[in-house]
């Protein structure tokens, strides 16, 4: 693992992607710090179990909004893994500012909290949502122009936007990501989550949002975990963005019928309740495709097919939903 790596502070690492990010950082024997800053909004305490007795890392529960409390976490760390964002995509129809508040603005907090704390690292969790609405066209990192079609891609979009002005300005270095859906145990929202719970509760019958014939790439944590070091740990120039996707691509309908074996239930034995139109909500990009030959070319490679990553994380999803995690705190 490169220098920069080994003290690290992961803004929104009691979440989902976050809490995967420590254990990884924390499973190297190089690793020095991992400090976690979260507000625990959409983090639990039980993501970070199993390593919550590490004398390498420390929490600070605080709000990136709080940009004095923000800066103090980020001192005497060289990188920040920054994950922080509205986990609701579709929460902007009923309120629109919320990518805004709980993206474009935190992450020009933690652009400006990286700059005082003199962070030499960023690396920067955007989406494939920055590209828009492009139908089948497999969009690269150098597509323009990039119109999002959503108010969750426009934050994204932004905060690529302030942090690579930063990194040019103040001498970091940044990495954006555009992933595809990350998937993969503790998933705390999404629609393979939604599908679980919902099936779990009543197995006779699943809404699901559109037509069900949406199609995009599913891909696992760890894969993208696997990336995003890779790609720190290979940094030089001020800023670069990679897609990180598996190149495979599953429907909506294909997750509900993953779901229904997951849970253990027969083929048929559930009413499939589609609420029409092609999209799931305003915003929502019916079709993702995304080029991924940038980050394959620095070695990397997904160990775990969309349908695999779905799979392995829903059959985690029942287990923890069983035994009380899911909603636990």
């Amino acid at each position: 693992m490169t220098a920069r790596l080994r003290r690290v502070c992961v803004v929104g690492g009691a979440g989902f992607i976050g809490s995967h990010f420590v254990k990884r950082l924390l499973s190297d024997e190089a690793t020095e710090q991992v400090t976690v800053f979260d507000n625990f909004s959409s983090g639990r305490d039980w993501h970070l179990e199993p390593v919550k007795d590490d004398p390498r890392l420390s929490v600070v529960r605080g709000d990136v909004g709080d940009l004095p409390a923000l800066t103090e976490a980020f001192r005497g760390h060289t990188a920040v893994i920054h994950l922080a964002s509205n986990p609701d995509i579709a929460a902007a129809v009923a309120n629109p500012a919320i990518d805004f508040d709980q993206g474009t603005l935190l992450t020009h907090h933690v652009a400006e909290a990286a700059r005082m704390a003199e962070i030499a690292l960023v690396l920067y969790a955007s989406g494939s949502g920055v590209y828009g609405d492009l139908g089948e066209h497999e969009a690269a990192e150098d597509h323009g122009p990039m119109v999002p079609t959503s108010t969750y891609g426009a934050s994204k979009l932004a905060g690529e936007a302030i942090l690579a002005a930063y990194a040019a300005m103040f001498d970091f270095t940044v990495r954006a990501f555009r992933f595809g859906n990350v998937v993969g145990p503790s998933q705390t929202h999404g629609v393979g989550f939604d599908f679980v719970r919902r099936l779990l509760d009543d197995p006779t019958r699943l809404r699901i949002l559109g037509d069900g014939k949406q199609s995009k790439s599913y891909i696992y944590v760890e894969d993208v975990i696997d990336a995003v070091l890779l790609a720190g740990s290979q940094a030089e120039t001020p800023f670069d963005a990679f897609n990180v996707a598996t190149g495979d691509y599953v429907t909506v309908t294909e997750i509900a019928e993953l779901a229904m074996q997951v849970v253990g239930l027969e083929p048929g034995s559930t009413t499939f309740e589609y609420t029409g139109g092609d999209r799931g909500w305003k915003g929502d990009v019916p079709v993702v495709r995304i080029a991924t030959g940038k980050i394959r070319s620095l070695g990397w490679a997904n160990q775990r097919t969309g349908p695999e990553a779905l799979r392995d994380s829903m059959t985690a999803m029942v287990g923890q939903a069983r035994s009380g995690l899911l909603t636990a705190p």
